[in-house]
């Protein structure tokens, strides 16, 4: 199918649509991407949730598989026959889909091909439809490079949630390891900078610690806190909050800021398991409490793309040093 038919689609999840959360899960083949995988299965649990589960070939990569007939490369993905890694990749997010429940075998299947100038490949992708029309889409597509791809890839869905592995580089006990994800180190770094939308970086990601999630008391924390209750929700993950204060002298000052945090949440009927207030220097005392948790939630600064490519923040920061996953918000 081409793009002109793929245009007519509106429910197509790879387009801006209203009243729909869609996740865009990066595989790469590496366990992480799984752990990422996996954590968006717990969160599209419900009707109105989507999973698009993409792989990324730079187009050099695509040419080396020279020879491919294009009748072929505008079937099924999952039929060609071909141990492309893409292909393989996904095949195994698909088991894994299929295995928690996320997509069943009834389920309506269409495949969709797109010429890309450069590569016999192009971008293809299955579409998997449940009867509650709860989608599932698996994509091979092709960019010039892996970052430009993801960021291409959002571009077509204004996801509200991308999830990736981490760079194996931020975590020294990964050093060594035999088994690396495909993503060059700087990949995951670029994404968390210049994606539009809230990214999730999985680092030994476990279901079933909850999210603790920073706050200062500021309007861009009440931002985080709202959507942060949104995703708690879908996943019933169990949220605590963190703040740090300069110095003893300002804890209680710390503790209004978690109350008021508190009640706000409260609003969303989100219930807090943990408050802490620490004292210190705030990267230090966020990477310090993380491990304990699934994931650390932080707010973006809210400057553009550019501006935390060159300034940096607390989040960017946060993200460099943290032990485990980190879900930045924006």
């Amino acid at each position: 199918m081409t793009d002109d038919v793929e245009d007519q689609d509106f429910n197509d999840p790879e387009r801006p649509h209203h009243g729909r959360f869609r996740i865009l899960v990066c595989i790469d083949g590496s366990d992480e991407s799984y752990r990422g995988l996996r954590y968006a299965a717990k969160i599209a649990t419900g009707h109105d949730v989507d999973i698009v589960m993409c792989y990324v070939r730079p187009v050099d990569q695509g040419l080396r598989t020279g020879g491919l007939q294009m009748d072929v490369a505008r079937g099924n993905i999952l039929d060609w026959g071909l141990e492309l890694p893409g292909i393989k990749y996904l095949k195994k997010g698909r088991k894994l889909l299929m295995e928690l429940g996320n997509l069943k075998d009834h389920w309506e299947e269409q495949s969709f091909h797109t010429d890309v100038a450069g590569t016999s490949l192009g971008d293809n992708k299955i579409e998997y439809t449940g009867r509650s029309g709860k989608k599932v889409v698996l994509k091979l597509k092709v960019a010039n490079d892996i970052v430009n791809g993801i960021l291409e890839q959002w571009e077509l869905g204004h996801y509200d949630l991308i999830i990736m592995g981490a760079s194996a580089r931020w975590d020294k006990r990964s050093a060594g390891r035999a088994i690396r994800g495909f993503f060059d180190p700087a990949v995951a770094e670029k994404i968390a900078t210049h994606a539009p939308c809230s990214v999730l970086l999985a680092r030994d990601l476990e279901i079933g610690h909850g999210h603790l999630v920073c706050t200062d008391g500021s309007e861009l924390s009440t931002e985080l806190l709202t959507k942060e209750a949104y995703i708690a929700s879908l996943c019933e993950c169990p949220v605590s909050l963190i703040t740090v204060v300069s110095d003893v002298e300002s804890k209680a000052k710390g503790e209004k800021v978690l109350a008021e945090a508190v009640d706000h949440l409260d609003q969303y009927h989100v219930h807090v398991k943990d408050r802490l207030v620490r004292i210190g220097d705030p990267i230090d005392e966020i990477i310090e409490a993380g491990p304990e948790y699934s994931l650390l939630v932080v707010a973006d600064g809210g400057k553009s793309g550019l501006e935390r490519f060159f300034v940096g923040s607390v989040a960017q920061k946060v993200i460099q040093g943290a032990h485990n996953s980190v879900m930045i918000v924006r």
